[in-house]
């Protein structure tokens, strides 16, 4: 899991591009993050692995992670947007807007951050862990994840708790 704060002065010229990461094509995600990292007055990213995603359940560990995110920044951000609902678990007040990355362009900013570190670090896995598929699907179930999972058996960056994955480990 991983997750990004970033903070604007305000006022900044906005970025060309920047929008909800999952209307990018992976080409104008690199773009817009080297853009974001560049012009942000600050930017950091948070994560939680497959261990605590499999202990805290993947909205407890979403919120360690933003939690990380926001503990790592360099400055303290006047106020605090996430995406989707509240999180009591953050630790810090905020405003959690539903569909924020769409809504809002400072999430827009963290979604297209946190994607791209998310896409990096599963090319590493494929090359790491090949047959996955990883450098395509990015960790996502698809059909040949979902074979190689069941022919080679669960790595350990693949969460216990996922359903094929506990299939996967009883054959």
């Amino acid at each position: 899991m991983i997750a990004a704060a970033v903070v604007f002065m305000p006022g900044q010229p906005p970025i060309d591009g920047l929008r909800d990461s999952k209307l990018l094509n992976a080409r104008q995600r690199e773009r817009v993050a080297r853009e974001v990292r560049q012009r942000a007055l600050a930017w950091t990213v948070g994560a939680a692995s497959v261990k605590e995603i499999d202990r805290l359940n993947i909205r407890r560990a979403t919120a360690l992670a933003m939690r990380r995110a926001l503990l790592r920044l360099p400055v303290v951000p006047d106020y605090v947007l996430v995406d989707g609902n509240p999180i009591p678990e953050l630790g810090t007040a905020h405003e959690s807007i539903v569909g924020g990355d769409r809504r809002c362009y400072t999430i827009a900013a963290a979604s297209v951050v946190a994607k791209c570190t998310r896409d990096h670090l599963m090319t590493l896995l494929a090359a790491r862990y090949p047959g996955f598929g990883w450098e395509h699907n990015k960790g996502y179930a698809t059909r040949i994840h979902l074979e190689a999972l069941e022919r080679r058996g669960p790595t350990p960056h693949h969460r216990a708790s996922f359903s094929p994955v506990a299939q996967a480990r009883l054959i």
